[in-house]
């Protein structure tokens, strides 16, 4: 998929112009990285039970939880047989190592995206901004990853550690370029990145009331990490 560049200070609505994967391509994305397990052969039946299959099990680990959630249970949700619920996943472990795989791939193409920013702070806010950005896209992946690491297998559980731990090193290795930034504060300064970033898709709630935008979101998360760089760079003077 190719990557059109952005400029630093971009919006939803220019991210979700650039990005190669956006909601109306997701399924053919998935479809495409698990064609080896998937048996169904008819493109367009296969994209619309992907997204039956994967909304019913998102709503199904919200409610009942995924490690109670039964394949059985799948089919009800979907009005799939047993049989043709087979024609994509054979196990519930399957399943969660294609979110995996998803979500690990999107934190990848991150780190890829904005290699044509030259200033290590504009980088910054680049990866932040479309970390916020992807959430709207994938929130209920990044949702799933989150609430359910405890009940997967311990291969799925590493991935999803790699997802997030990329994204950090890639943000820490960009602030200890900054000045004031020796590699222990350029390790935690990532992590509170991070942290800002994720509340937008972890913790919706708190943000529902105040009819917040993604955009007004992202721009308050910027303004707090350019300021606490320009607070380590007039220490470091």
């Amino acid at each position: 998929m190719g990557i059109k560049e952005l400029p630093v200070h971009f919006t939803l609505a220019q991210f979700c112009q650039a990005t190669p994967l956006n909601q109306d391509n997701i399924w053919e994305f998935l479809l495409q990285r698990n064609a080896e397990r998937i048996g169904v052969k008819r493109r367009e039946a296969a994209l619309e039970n992907l997204e039956r299959i994967f909304g019913a099990t998102f709503r199904l680990a919200n409610t009942v939880g995924f490690r109670e959630m039964s394949l059985r249970d799948l089919c009800r949700e979907t009005g799939l047989s047993m049989g043709g619920l087979y024609g994509y996943i054979q196990s519930k472990d399957q399943l969660a190592s294609m979110i995996a795989d998803m979500v690990l791939y999107a934190t990848d193409l991150l780190q890829q995206w904005f290699l044509h920013v030259p200033d290590p702070l504009d980088h910054i806010e680049c990866i932040v901004r479309a970390n916020i950005y992807m959430a709207e896209i994938l929130q209920p992946w990044l949702y799933f990853m989150f609430l359910e690491s405890r009940a997967l297998q311990q291969e799925q559980r590493e991935v999803a550690k790699a997802s997030e731990s990329n994204i950090q090193t890639h943000i820490a290795g960009l602030a200890v370029q900054l000045p004031g930034f020796n590699q222990e504060q350029a390790w935690l300064f990532s992590a509170h990145c991070m942290s800002l970033a994720q509340d937008w898709h972890l913790k919706r709630w708190k943000f529902r009331n105040l009819n917040l935008t993604p955009d007004a979101f992202a721009e308050s998360v910027v303004r707090l990490v350019r300021a606490h760089v320009q607070r380590q760079e007039k220490l470091a003077a």
